[in-house]
């Protein structure tokens, strides 16, 4: 059975980090893009980070370069988004997506 986990999320002040993962079972995820998106209440679903399945290059959203930062262990099955310098629009369910499945997401809010 397939299932992807996220967890890392919290409550954060502006200008702090988290490190989110997602861990992967049920399948090698070895051979695909892996991808990061979050949905702020009342938005659409984002893309904010991809990475490659084979060059291990990356792709952010323009409002989290610079800050974010995917990355990859092959040998745990696991995704990881590291967010720094996080503000109070970053705030987010976040979500991993891979092959075509998602997580249950895990809940980011960034507020004073």
């Amino acid at each position: 059975q397939v299932q992807l986990v996220e967890s890392g999320g919290g409550l954060v002040q502006p200008g702090g980090s988290l490190r989110l993962s997602c861990a992967a079972s049920g399948f090698d995820f070895s051979g695909y893009v892996l991808n990061w998106y979050r949905q702020a209440p009342g938005k659409e679903r984002e893309l904010v980070a991809r990475m490659s399945s084979t060059s291990g290059l990356a792709n952010y959203a323009d409002s989290v370069k610079g800050r974010f930062t995917i990355s990859r262990d092959n040998a745990k099955n696991t995704v990881y988004l590291q967010i720094s310098n996080l503000k109070p629009e970053d705030t987010a369910v976040y979500y991993c997506h891979i092959a075509n499945f998602w997580g249950q997401g895990t809940q980011v809010t960034v507020s004073s």
